[in-house]
């Protein structure tokens, strides 16, 4: 059984492996979480194999009993299933069957033929995408001893999830079941991911840094006889940097206005092609990730980097002396 923190305050999720080698008694598990307090909701997870038509060899079914069956899946386009006979599927089902939402499929269990319609299309990366996700009652009459072995909670806001799963596990000891926090086996994997995609994020920022550098270098040397007029006539060394800051000014705004709503265009053209490469269509949350407060951040950033590229030729016009600017031509 696992039992999982309600998503947006972030909380721990918790898992609960099936208890002893007898089967669980779903009917008395059920009983147990309903009655437990901080429970917001639940639903049970049995796993299957059946044929579908268009596939060859089996296809891992999960059938899903109680109130919170979508939880942890995102549906790209049409809807999560709502009765007996619909099924959900990510798109390599979709391709390998030449189905679409709407169409039915027939499935074999047990010898049984079940007629079933797809109704949506989730983002299932499990079994390469060719897992097929329904109501348990989909396989009732399939399968009439298909049982929930595993089940998920999401608790109720403010709930401690170890004071739950601590007082969950003195309800769940009759029925010889145990629950307890879930580690989330992605987290590895999104920690990975964000470090390259840090790192590479600041070579490209150093790359625009250091271009910025050299203009402004070419620049000053050019100007280097202007500035020691400009320092003959009493300019400072602080009015110096300021100058040759503000000389960059307008080319950092001009490439933060136009870097940033290209890069997004790039993020996602780039992230629907690796997505089409694979097999499988995005959802909106890994696409559209950034929101207008951080575009205009980005913006900005065209004139932090331009700033820091402008630093140390600023300095070395600052130090430079009146006389060495007057003689250089």
């Amino acid at each position: 059984m696992a039992i999982s923190g309600p998503p947006p305050a972030g909380a721990p999720r918790v898992a609960a492996p099936a208890g002893p080698e007898q089967p669980l008694d779903p009917a008395a598990v059920v009983k147990a979480i309903t009655a437990q307090a901080g429970t917001g909701s639940y639903d049970g997870v049995a796993s299957t194999e059946v044929t579908a038509t268009g596939v060859t060899g089996a296809v891992e079914t999960l059938a899903f009993s109680g109130d919170n069956a979508a939880r942890g899946y995102q549906v790209i386009s049409g809807r999560w299933f709502s009765q007996a006979g619909e099924i959900v599927v990510a798109k390599p089902f979709l391709t390998a069957t030449h189905t679409r939402i709407g169409d039915t499929v027939v499935l074999t269990d047990h010898g049984k033929q079940v007629t079933v319609r797809i109704v949506g299309e989730a983002f299932n990366l499990e079994n390469k995408g060719m897992q097929l996700l329904t109501a348990a009652a989909t396989l009732a009459a399939a399968e009439p001893d298909l049982r929930a072995d595993v089940f998920y909670i999401v608790l109720k806001p403010g709930t401690a999830p170890a004071a739950y799963v601590t007082a969950l596990n003195t309800a769940l000891e009759p029925v010889q079941a145990m629950a307890q926090i879930d580690q989330d086996g992605t987290a590895e994997f999104i920690i990975i991911i964000n470090a390259l995609t840090t790192l590479l994020t600041l070579m490209l920022v150093t790359v625009a840094a250091l271009g910025v550098l050299n203009m402004v270098v070419l620049e000053t040397r050019e100007r280097v006889h202007d500035l020691g007029v400009h320092k003959a006539l009493g300019m400072t060394p602080r009015q110096t940097v300021t100058m040759v800051i503000a000389s960059v000014i307008v080319t950092g705004l001009i490439g933060g206005a136009i870097g940033a709503p290209v890069g997004v265009l790039l993020q996602r053209m780039i992230m629907g092609e690796m997505g089409r490469v694979t097999g499988f269509d995005l959802p909106p949350s890994v696409v559209n990730v950034y929101h207008p407060g951080e575009l205009m951040l980005f913006g900005l950033g065209g004139l932090l980097i331009a700033v820091l590229g402008a630093l140390l030729p600023a300095g070395w016009a600052a130090r430079t002396r009146t006389a060495t600017a007057l003689r250089t031509e």
